[in-house]
């Protein structure tokens, strides 16, 4: 092993183990070693900017900006009051219909904004009722990482998944939403079995909720009008993108720009506020990392080293990624951990084409099962633990600031539960329906 090799796979652990542990902002550790990656000549700056995949971070700010707008009218806050007023005030029932909600909306809209806005309101609904809000709040993580798993745009990990398996919008919801569906079924059977005796309340304070005025939540009608008009153009640009042969990014980007213009009381500037821009640059030096792994030749080995291990067997690989990653992921930001397996899959893929000479095309199809496990076991192992995915730590941040401190083992015993059995449901429908 040369000296350079050496010294990136020193800089990558090193900037790795910031990202777990947050000893300083993981966006400057990772454009930090990306800088010294190209410095240090492990990659070229050439290489190392071509190495970036603009159509996740177009995506991404296309949909911050567009999630962005629309919160500000108060829409989710308005849903979330109407589901609880719709059970009657119903604590338990209420829990229920708020985890539906937080999947629906975390799988056309990112799931850390989703629970951003609806945890507010269900702590509030949960103080009215005179019941801890500690079960809602821990649901709805849960359920934002369910429903962020169905769709290309749920969860960064898919994003990064379809622009580099080449896979649509329609992919992912015909290959992965029927699964979702089951899991979200089975997690709300589970939640209320675990809550229900912990959640009732007398009729008077279900009736305190039954006065909530939904419509006091709405602060700009005619910009929810207009935002929901945009918001429904891009899901539906999302679903035929493939038959137009456009990228989501573009449909992203334009349903964006389009809504900044009807929106326009304020400056541009404004709207951009709307875009995470830590997020975007932690994407940047992510795919630089990666990318100097890769022209290390690093990345190539790993990828021939788990061949060896599962001798080529696709199924035995697919289970193999399901567990690992979703363990994984329990412990480690699951977007760092899909980053470095996205280029060992596309390198196996290479692999099997050569060992079994056929065509990259036709072995691309058969790594397909990869793709789909790959974004099963790091998306849905994000609900392991409470450092296991960003909505979890969001979540748990505001109930600790309205007083109501989550421990890691508190939100654990319920996640890690969670998280094996939708891996178990996970593994059996990839065996049994996305295996040949």
């Amino acid at each position: 092993m040369g000296i350079q090799v050496i010294i990136a796979l020193t800089i990558f652990f090193i900037v790795y183990a910031i990202m777990t542990t947050e000893i300083f902002n993981k966006t400057v550790a990772v454009l930090l070693g990306a800088s010294l990656f190209i410095i240090l000549g492990i990659i070229p700056q050439e290489k190392a900017f071509e190495g970036i995949d603009w159509n996740v971070i177009f995506l991404l700010i296309g949909m911050m900006i567009i999630v962005g707008i629309t919160k500000r009218t108060g829409l989710f806050q308005y849903v979330a009051i109407k589901a609880a007023k719709a059970v009657k005030g119903d604590p338990i029932k209420i829990l229920l219909m708020l985890s539906v909600i937080t999947a629906v909306f975390s799988a056309f809209l990112d799931n850390v904004t989703t629970v951003l806005i609806l945890t507010p309101v269900s702590i509030l609904i949960a103080v009215e009722l005179g019941v801890s809000p500690i079960p809602f709040v821990i649901c709805e993580a849960i359920a934002s990482n369910i429903g962020g798993t169905a769709t290309l745009i749920g969860d960064p990990p898919n994003i990064m998944i379809g622009s580099a398996a080449n896979l649509s919008f329609m992919d992912f919801i015909v290959n992965i939403g029927p699964v979702i569906l089951v899991i979200l079924a089975v997690f709300l059977v589970i939640a209320y079995f675990i809550f229900r005796k912990k959640l009732v309340v007398s009729s008077e304070k279900k009736a305190r909720i039954m006065d909530f005025d939904e419509s006091r939540s709405i602060e700009d009608k005619a910009l929810l009008i207009k935002s929901l008009i945009i918001l429904g153009m891009v899901i539906v640009g999302f679903l035929f993108h493939s038959l137009f042969h456009l990228e989501a990014a573009t449909i992203a980007l334009f349903g964006a720009s389009l809504l900044m213009i009807l929106a326009g009381k304020e400056e541009v500037e404004k709207f951009f506020h709307e875009v995470e821009w830590g997020t975007i640059f932690f994407f940047v030096g992510l795919f630089i990392l990666v990318g100097g792994l890769v022209e290390m030749g690093l990345i190539k080995k790993l990828a021939e080293f788990l061949l060896s291990l599962t001798g080529g067997d696709i199924k035995v690989t697919s289970i193999v990624m399901i567990w690992f990653s979703g363990f994984f992921s329990a412990f480690v930001d699951n977007i760092p951990y899909v980053a470095t397996m996205i280029p060992l899959i596309q390198d196996m893929t290479g692999q099997i084409s050569q060992n079994l000479n056929i065509p990259l095309s036709e072995a691309a199809v058969e790594v397909l099962p990869l793709w789909w496990s790959l974004s099963l076991g790091a998306c849905l192992g994000g609900n392991g633990t409470l450092i296991g995915a960003s909505a979890n730590v969001v979540s748990a941040g505001l109930a600790g600031k309205s007083g109501y401190k989550i421990s890691f083992f508190e939100f654990t015993k319920y996640g890690f539960f969670i998280m094996i059995t939708t891996l178990i449901i996970s593994t059996g429908y990839v065996i049994l329906f996305l295996l040949k």
